[in-house]
């Protein structure tokens, strides 16, 4: 077979070490040994000794993502192989966390991570501000998270004579340090909505960097994560 397609941009190569790469710019390739996790439905592929278990929604099973709670069903890989895991053909990539690091993300921009890392659910200060609450996965410990994101995303610095405000359905996560808030802005609500209602944004305060996708979500894109 000949053409484009059978070009070796676009064949996988063995995995040369155990755990988390990213394959191409929407997929991320898993080799397994031993266990991780990700979010049900992203595993498009896998080859080797591999058994895959949806994890209860119970304490840790699920994630509430942000503004109207609902959850994120995790599946657990284990065993011996390799699989790679993609969303909606967004980018994909992968953030390091090293012990005494946290980062906190949006729910509904995991895509697999490390069993090696821990996470809770942690809920923004006034988040009852936006009438369903505000929550997000906290991420600590040792290992590699992969996330999802529509378009490239960008990388906020966040200072303490800076602080940034960022649109609460475009927010995908931030870094440890920073202390955050829900503002409401009348004027900006009043430019961006046609003076329908007001503006919630996220404010962070302190010293690191904020992640935000180039993109709202809409109604019907947020009832299908």
């Amino acid at each position: 077979m000949k053409g484009d397609l059978f070009s070796s941009e676009h064949m996988v190569q063995p995995a040369t070490a155990p755990g988390m790469t990213v394959e191409n710019a929407k997929c991320v390739r898993y080799a397994v040994d031993g266990e991780m996790y990700a979010r049900q439905g992203a595993m498009i592929a896998f080859r080797g000794n591999l058994k895959f278990e949806r994890k209860g929604q119970g304490v840790g099973g699920m994630f509430k993502r942000a503004v109207t709670g609902e959850g994120l069903p995790l599946m657990a890989a284990r065993g011996q192989g390799e699989a790679w895991f993609a969303h909606e053909a967004q980018n994909c990539f992968i953030v390091e966390i090293d012990p005494g690091d946290e980062f906190t993300v949006n729910g509904r921009n995991v895509l697999c991570f490390d069993a090696t890392l821990s996470y809770r659910i942690g809920t923004v200060k006034g988040a009852g501000m936006t009438g369903g609450g505000l929550f997000n996965s906290v991420f600590t410990g040792h290992g590699k998270l992969g996330l999802v994101c529509e378009g490239d995303p960008l990388l906020i610095p966040v200072s303490p004579q800076y602080p940034v405000y960022v649109d609460t359905d475009a927010v995908v996560g931030w870094t440890a340090g920073l202390e955050t808030s829900l503002h409401r802005s009348q004027s900006i609500g009043s430019m961006l909505r046609g003076g329908s209602g007001e503006a919630v944004q996220l404010m962070l305060q302190g010293e690191g960097f904020v992640v935000v996708r180039p993109s709202e979500a809409t109604p019907q894109k947020a009832e299908q994560h």
